[in-house]
């Protein structure tokens, strides 16, 4: 079985158009998955990229209560709009002199 030249370039576009279509598809599926209420969770290890903290540090701020969690079968997440909400009362403006 001999295919041409031009044949197949059309099967493999078709081919990577629905790899394409599959790729996005599994993208949102995990947006989906680590959201609650369409709100974006974060886990720790994405809490310590973003914040560039120890791990130590989040503890503390878990504990002190100045950081909103949730357990979720074992596993530590935070709301987004949590995590926004203790950057703000996190950041001291500058005092004027």
């Amino acid at each position: 079985m001999n295919i041409d030249r031009m044949e197949f370039i059309a099967w493999m576009e078709r081919l990577m158009g629905r790899l394409d279509m599959l790729g996005d598809n599994i993208g949102e599926l995990q947006r989906k998955r680590s959201s609650i209420d369409g709100e974006e969770l974060l886990d720790n290890q994405d809490l310590l990229q973003m914040l560039k903290i120890s791990n130590r540090s989040l503890q503390r701020y878990r504990s002190i209560g100045k950081l909103p969690y949730y357990t979720i079968s074992g596993k530590l997440y935070y709301k987004m709009s949590d995590v926004h909400q203790f950057i703000r009362d996190s950041f001291n403006p500058p005092s004027a002199k």
